[in-house]
């Protein structure tokens, strides 16, 4: 791990050899100057993370030497020194950007806790930066994979919501089909991208206390709530709430959140004041919300004010056509990620792939990629690489046997596979999406057999 590096500023020799013989010892590397000069030389040579700066100095004193670090240094953290308590000097300095201000003569206790809490929140300002800097690349309209017409009307729909002021977004979609990576992507692509995203499943929160958790609470507004608490429409403020599962809210919460909805103000829990936010509300649901709203479990008012932008996320099964392409940036980010150096996938395991309903969508597929990458050594994928319980539920009992003889002198497979795609297109004068249904068949499955045998 790297020392943190300390400049000691100090013209008194006695101080900077105390100074230096103590920081040595707690694992620090230090580096001492006598003059405003002289430290101004090492701080663009050994570029430290923190100094103590006297602020009686010959020459340019420390007050300039502070000024001039803090135009060409911002991240240095500034500790002033001085034997004389003057507040309008401690008020300055802080105003010129030293994080603290400390009175000789000072205890050399203090004085180490005072300089690990600065590195420390000097490293977390760095972790959260590089943090933003770094989410909305991850979670950018580049990270939503596919080349389906469906896929590209979303990656369409998330630009322009993204670049607009809309408010409010319903995402919807069966389990898996990735809508929080879109809610993440609308919030990530706008002008909002630096402020917090706050996500918050409705579904996991007990009733009790998820208006808590959205609205905050007062001190001392029930049993348990010995201090404020600012809710995730407070600390969101600029940003944006993703509400998933919303069909799964309970009731007494949902006459409170379309207030939000409608004018962005609430109350904390035992709270009587209005608290207004500048916030986006994306909610997603795997749920029918009109069925919902027939069975009195959701609001028709509320279903309403939610759908003012809807977004579909289409099932894997009816857009096979991005199956490849997220196979083959899952394999490349499970390569990454575990060191392995699969190089690609084999056409039979390809093929069923591309066959296989994808129950839990895109999460399915991506945990049976990462499976495989963790559990194989093999440079190209092969079926047997494959979950064996998915392979076996795949090829199962499809409604029983089929009514087939196999002739003595045998048949060429590929064959029978054109006969069956010709007779099912003849059955329904060439509508392909009825015919992929009388083979049990993807419609991008079949349109790669139709080219496949030169029906295309």
């Amino acid at each position: 791990m790297r020392k943190h590096k300390i400049l000691v500023v100090d013209d008194e020799h006695l101080i900077r050899w105390s100074l230096d013989q103590n920081l040595k010892k707690q694992g620090y590397e230090v580096t001492t100057a006598g003059s405003g000069e002289e430290a101004m030389r090492l701080v663009q040579e050994e570029s430290p993370d923190l100094m103590l700066l006297d602020v009686q100095l010959p020459g340019m004193n420390g007050m300039e030497v502070l000024e001039k670090v803090k135009e060409t240094e911002e991240d240095v953290i500034v500790i002033m020194v001085t034997a004389l308590g003057v507040l309008e000097t401690a008020v300055k300095a802080m105003r010129l950007g030293a994080y603290d201000y400390i009175n000789k003569p000072f205890n050399l206790d203090e004085l180490a806790i005072v300089i690990k809490k600065a590195l420390e929140t000097q490293e977390l300002k760095r972790e959260v930066a590089q943090l933003r800097s770094t989410q909305p690349k991850k979670f950018s309209i580049d990270g939503i994979i596919g080349e389906s017409d469906e896929q590209k009307h979303v990656l369409g729909m998330v630009r322009k919501i993204a670049q607009s002021d809309a408010g409010t977004v319903l995402i919807q979609g069966e389990s898996g089909t990735g809508k929080e990576l879109v809610a993440k992507a609308i919030h990530y692509e706008s002008g909002r991208a630096d402020k917090p995203f706050m996500a918050i499943n409705c579904a996991a929160v007990p009733e009790t206390l998820l208006e808590s958790e959205l609205m905050g609470h007062e001190k001392g507004a029930f049993t348990d709530a010995k201090n404020l608490k600012k809710g995730l429409f407070e600390m969101a403020d600029g940003g944006t709430v993703f509400l998933d599962e919303i069909g799964d809210m309970p009731q007494g919460i949902q006459a409170k959140l379309l207030r939000v909805l409608e004018d962005r103000t609430f109350r904390r829990v035992g709270g009587t004041k209005d608290i207004h936010v500048d916030i986006r509300i994306i909610s997603a649901t795997n749920k029918d919300l009109l069925a919902a709203i027939k069975e009195k479990s959701f609001r028709n008012d509320l279903y309403y004010r939610l759908q003012v932008i809807p977004i579909f996320l289409t099932p894997l099964r009816e857009r096979r056509a991005d199956i490849l392409a997220l196979v083959r940036f899952f394999i490349d980010l499970f390569n990454k990620e575990f060191g392995k150096s699969v190089a690609d996938i084999s056409e039979e395991a390809e093929q069923f792939l591309l066959e296989y309903d994808w129950p839990g969508n895109v999460r399915e597929l991506k945990n049976v990629i990462e499976r495989a990458i963790i559990l194989e050594n093999a440079e190209i994928m092969q079926l047997e690489h494959l979950p064996r319980e998915l392979v076996s539920q795949a090829s199962g009992d499809g409604g029983g046997p089929l009514e087939f003889i196999l002739p003595p002198e045998g048949v060429d497979i590929e064959d029978v596979e054109r006969e069956l795609i010709k007779q099912a297109l003849d059955m329904v004068e060439g509508n392909q999406s009825k015919a992929a249904k009388k083979l049990n068949l993807g419609i991008d499955a079949f349109r790669y057999r139709m080219k496949k045998f030169k029906f295309l």
